[in-house]
C-alpha cells in the first residue's frame, strides 16, 4: 500500500520563531508516530508560515498515516503546549492519495462517496481532497478501502449461480390438478388482489386457510419445541437494521416510514384545503409536512427480537432461548416479482428465533427437521425436498456459498408446483427455511451468556408460502385435502354472496 497525504495544521499561536524545533519534532515522529510494521515513511515539503504548518507524508507499506495524524495532534500538545503555550486547532487535509492491492481485478470501473476512484491491474486508488479532522475520526477512510474491495468481489459474484445442494427429497406425490391456486381463489371470490401492488384481502375461505397453517404451525412446531410467543412492533428503526445488515445489504426492498414533521394544525391547513377542494391528495403539500424517515415497516422479526435483548447476558439455565413472533406483518418491495400470493409485498408469517451454544442449535436444527417433515409429510401430504443452500445473510454481501464455520449455514425446503411444468425443469417454491447464522447477531447486538459463546438462528414459517406449496398439490376442494389437515380446518365458512 502506497499513500501520500498533504496537510496543513493550524495552530492557537504563530510558529514562525519555532522553525527548527518543529522540523526536529517532525523528523523524531517520523521514527515513532509515522512507522510501523517494517513501512516506511518520507516527510516532505515542510514549511510554517505564521499559525500554519504544512508538509507531505509518503508512506509504503501497512502503515496508513491518516491513523497518525491524531497522534500527532497529541504529541504537538504535549511537546508545544507546555513550553510554548501552543496547540492544533484544526487539521486540514489538503489531498490524499492512497494506492492498494485488490485480490482481482474489477470487471469495471465504479464510484463511491468522498473519493475519485481508479484501477490499474490489481490496484486501487483512492484520491480524497479537503478532509477534515471530523472525517479521520469516523474511521470512513478504512471503511472506504473495504467498500473496494467489496464491490470488486461483488462483481464477481453477480450472475454467479448460488450454492444449491440437495440433502433429502420426499417420494413423488400424484396432483390433483394444475392451476394456479391464486387465480382459482380469485375466480372463486376466496381472494381480492389489494388496493396497493403486492397486497392481498384473503376473504374468510382464504383467510380460514392461512389461519390452519398458523396453528399447525404453532401447534406442531413451535409448541412441541418449546418456543414462547413474543409481540412486537411493526416498525424498525434504522440502527437497527444497520447492526444486522440489513441496511446495507437490501435498502431497495424496504418500505420506509415517513413521521409528520409537525402536529401543527396551521401548517397542515393547505394540506387540508387542497385535499377538501380538489378530492384528490396533494402529493407536493404532503411531502413538506413529513419528516425524513428514520425507520421501515418490518422486513423479518428477527432483528427486533435481538434488538429486545441488546446489552443483555442470558442465564445458562435459560439457553437455548426459544422465541417466536406471529404479530408483524412483514413488507418487502419486490417490484417486478410478483406472482400470486407467493411472491408479495406484504405477507404473514411467525419467525422463531434461537439463541444458544453451537451444540444446542445444531440438537436444535435436528428436531427441527423432524417437526417439519412429520408436517409437510404426514399433515399436508406434500411433494418436497431440502437443500443446502447460499445463507441469505450471505447473499446480502455478495458472498459465496456457505459459512466459513460447519455447522452454520441454511437449508431451504422446495415444493413441487404442478402447474408450473414437469419436476425436471420447473422452478419449485421455497416454501421454509432453516437458519444457523453463528455469532454475526449476538456478537452486533452484545448478547452473552454467563459461560457459554453464543450462537443464533432463525427458521420464518411464510404462511403465504405453506398455503400455495399445499394448495398447487392439492386443489381447493377440501374433500380432497388430507385427512391430517383436516383436523386443523373441518370445514371452509360460508364466505361472503356478491350479487
Amino acid at each position: 500500500m502506497q499513500c501520500t497525504l498533504e496537510v496543513s495544521l493550524l495552530f492557537s499561536g504563530d510558529l514562525s520563531s519555532l522553525k527548527g524545533e518543529i522540523k526536529g519534532f517532525l523528523a523524531d515522529a517520523k521514527t515513532t508516530i509515522f512507522t510501523r510494521d517494517g513501512s516506511t515513511t518520507e516527510i516532505h515539503h515542510v514549511e510554517v508560515e505564521k499559525d500554519r504548518l504544512s508538509f507531505t507524508i509518503a508512506t509504503e507499506g501497512t502503515f496508513r498515516p491518516h491513523g497518525a495524524l491524531l497522534q500527532l495532534k497529541n504529541a504537538f500538545g504535549k511537546e508545544f503546549g507546555k513550553r510554548h503555550r501552543l496547540g492544533i486547532r484544526t487539521i486540514q487535509i489538503t489531498e490524499y492519495s492512497i494506492t492498494f492491492s485488490l485480490e482481482k481485478p474489477p470487471q469495471h470501473p465504479f464510484t463511491i462517496p468522498f473519493a475519485e476512484v481508479t484501477f490499474e491491474g490489481n490496484s486501487a486508488t483512492l484520491c480524497m481532497r479537503d478532509l477534515d479532522e471530523a472525517f479521520l475520526r469516523k474511521n470512513y477512510i478504512d471503511r472506504m478501502m473495504a467498500r473496494v474491495r467489496e464491490k470488486v468481489a461483488h462483481q464477481y459474484y453477480e450472475g454467479k449461480a448460488e450454492f444449491w445442494h440437495l440433502l433429502w427429497n420426499s417420494e413423488e406425490k400424484q396432483p390433483f390438478w394444475t392451476k394456479d391456486p391464486t387465480e382459482e381463489m380469485l375466480c372463486r371470490g376466496w381472494l381480492k388482489q389489494g388496493p396497493t401492488k403486492g397486497k392481498w384481502f384473503y376473504r374468510p375461505q382464504a383467510a380460514a386457510i392461512l389461519k390452519a397453517m398458523e396453528r399447525i404451525a404453532i401447534q406442531e412446531v413451535l409448541q412441541p419445541l418449546g418456543f414462547q410467543e413474543v409481540i412486537e412492533s411493526h416498525i424498525v428503526p434504522f440502527d437497527i437494521w444497520l447492526k444486522t445488515g440489513h441496511l446495507e445489504g437490501m435498502p431497495s426492498e424496504f418500505y420506509y416510514v415517513a413521521e409528520p414533521a409537525t402536529r401543527n394544525e396551521e401548517q397542515w391547513e393547505r394540506f387540508i384545503d387542497l385535499t377538501k377542494i380538489t378530492k384528490e391528495v396533494p402529493l407536493e403539500e404532503l411531502q413538506k409536512n413529513l419528516a425524513v424517515p428514520t425507520a421501515g415497516i418490518c422486513y423479518a422479526q428477527c432483528p427486533m427480537i435481538y434488538w429486545s435483548l441488546k446489552g443483555t447476558t442470558l442465564a445458562e439455565d435459560s439457553l437455548p432461548l426459544l422465541l417466536f413472533d406471529r404479530t408483524a406483518i412483514s413488507g418487502r418491495y419486490e417490484s417486478g416479482g410478483r406472482h400470486g400470493i407467493e411472491r408479495v409485498d406484504e405477507f404473514h408469517r411467525l419467525e422463531p428465533i434461537y439463541i444458544g451454544t453451537r451444540d444446542q442449535l445444531v440438537d436444535l436444527r435436528e428436531r427441527f427437521l423432524e417437526r417439519y417433515k412429520h408436517v409437510f409429510n404426514e399433515i399436508m401430504d406434500l411433494e418436497w425436498r431440502m437443500a443446502q443452500v447460499t445463507p441469505w445473510y450471505m447473499q446480502q454481501a455478495g458472498e459465496d456459498g456457505v459459512s466459513g464455520e460447519a455447522d452454520c449455514g441454511t437449508i431451504d425446503f422446495e415444493a413441487y408446483m404442478p402447474y408450473r411444468g414437469d419436476r425436471e425443469s420447473s422452478e419449485w417454491l421455497e416454501f421454509q427455511n432453516l437458519s444457523i447464522i453463528g455469532d454475526k447477531y449476538v456478537k452486533a447486538f452484545t448478547i452473552k451468556a454467563q459461560k457459554s459463546e453464543l450462537w443464533s438462528g432463525c427458521s420464518g414459517i411464510g404462511l403465504e408460502r405453506w398455503t400455495t406449496a399445499f394448495l398447487s398439490q392439492k386443489g381447493l376442494d377440501p374433500e380432497q385435502w388430507p385427512a391430517p389437515f383436516r383436523a386443523y380446518l373441518p370445514e371452509l365458512p360460508k364466505g361472503i354472496t356478491l350479487l
